[in-house]
């Protein structure tokens, strides 16, 4: 069999999207190798959320297309967000590449495999508002061997907030039929998986876009729980005007639905907020997570923020780290402002901050998510909590079992046998900033 070399980039969508390239190569002669050299097809999945993901992936691109010069019957190709942003001009950058592959056809990739083995180079970055929905249910999904399993139930954004690439690369929100993400959920929980995720850029959009059945996210929820088996759930990403009482409600009243909620705010500034095209203030933010926190107890919260977007002033960053301490956020995943090619505020040259002040607020911003997060932890300790065992390694020559608790938070215990994929009771005995510690009951 050939062999085929996938390098991702990015989020748990563009994970997904290999997945399904692997389960479509499986049926044309491929096998997945972890060693590129050995490959006979290479290919990149990128990410554009900030310039750093996409100088990595040319960079990439530009080792394997030296090994071409030996073996020129090796195949690249180029995919993901950074390939539907940029389309035709990566073959100008890149002539190497046999072809281009973006974010709205990935089950083209059969057809293009038969097309670049017959010498020609292909680019299909073609926008659409459907989805592959039809063609998905043609071919197994070789996911990654783990405890969790993502299931995209949406594609794309309607939000067009003006630091984010997303709607540029990923298109309209379509959301895929509940037939079809039922169908996938099953296989997942078949093949072994304990862990079920639904994936969205916006989740809580899931369903607006049906004409012919009201049917939301909850209703899937709903769907998801009544499958047979012990197994867990859960969804991200929320924006924040989005979630629903009755998502809320669901959340708290289905047993396999984890206590957890991703809401990035990005920035603690309404007047930040607004020219970020943020569809609410700093009290909306504050009202929406403190009504989950009331509703849904033990939740774990966790969030966005961007350092030193254009025009941001120190007051204004201020209010970030304010709202991060105020909310008591369990995790916040930060980055410094990167301007992004089409987007609003990249135009917005006058106003960027400097880069050393953009760094500098960034420290401040992780210091913040550093406390937030122990004293988050803090809260568990002595407590007894369901973990999912999800890895198993020898640590400075002690066995850990490592898993999560229902409301995400990671724990290491010490334990001699590998139990990967099993539910076990813990007893948290100490508490890290990242992690807790725990003991088998």
């Amino acid at each position: 069999m050939k062999k085929v070399y996938i390098e991702t980039m990015g989020c748990q969508m563009n994970k997904s999207d290999t997945e399904r390239m692997f389960g479509m190569l499986s049926n044309f002669g491929y096998e997945e190798t972890d060693t590129p050299k050995e490959a006979d097809l290479l290919m990149v999945n990128t990410c554009s959320i900030r310039q750093l993901s996409e100088d990595k992936a040319f960079s990439l691109i530009g080792t394997w297309g030296k090994w071409k010069k030996t073996r020129p019957e090796l195949k690249i190709g180029f995919c993901g967000c950074v390939a539907q942003q940029k389309a035709e001009e990566i073959f100008k950058r890149a002539r190497y590449v046999d072809f281009v592959l973006g974010t709205h056809k990935i089950y083209s990739l059969p057809d293009i495999i038969k097309k670049i083995n017959n010498g020609e180079k292909v680019c299909e970055c073609e926008e659409t508002n459907a989805t592959e929905d039809d063609k998905a249910v043609k071919y197994e999904i070789d996911r990654v061997k783990s405890v969790n399993a993502w299931i995209p139930i949406t594609e794309g954004c309607n939000n067009f907030c003006t630091y984010c690439i997303v709607p540029y690369t990923r298109g309209r929100e379509r959301s895929r039929l509940p037939e079809t993400i039922l169908k996938e959920v099953k296989d997942a929980l078949n093949s072994g998986f304990k862990e079920i995720t639904l994936l969205g850029q916006n989740v809580d959009s899931y369903g607006k876009d049906f004409n012919d059945k009201n049917y939301r996210l909850a209703d899937l929820l709903r769907d998801v729980n009544a499958i047979d088996g012990k197994f867990r759930i859960r969804f991200v990403t929320s924006y924040p005007t989005d979630i629903t009482d009755e998502l809320i409600k669901t959340t708290f009243e289905l047993d396999k639905v984890c206590e957890y909620f991703h809401i990035p705010m990005q920035s603690g500034s309404s007047e930040v907020l607004k020219k970020m095209n943020r569809r609410y203030d700093r009290e909306t933010y504050f009202r929406i997570a403190n009504k989950v926190r009331e509703m849904v107890p033990d939740v774990t919260i966790t969030s966005d923020f961007i350092a030193g977007f254009p025009g941001e002033t120190e007051e204004q960053f201020v209010e970030t780290l304010t709202a991060m301490e105020e909310l008591g956020l369990d995790y916040s995943n930060t980055a410094a402002y990167s301007p992004r090619e089409k987007t609003v505020a990249a135009k917005w040259i006058d106003k960027f901050i400097d880069e050393d002040t953009k760094f500098e607020r960034l420290a401040r911003l992780n210091e913040q998510n550093r406390k937030c997060c122990l004293a988050s932890n803090q809260k568990f300790l002595g407590r007894e909590m369901e973990v999912l065992i999800e890895s198993f390694e020898n640590h400075k020559g002690s066995n850990v079992i490592t898993g999560r608790t229902r409301n995400n938070k990671i724990v290491h215990i010490p334990y001699d046998k590998d139990l990967t994929g099993e539910f076990v009771n813990v007893k948290i005995t100490g508490v890290k900033t990242w992690y807790l510690k725990g003991e088998m009951i």
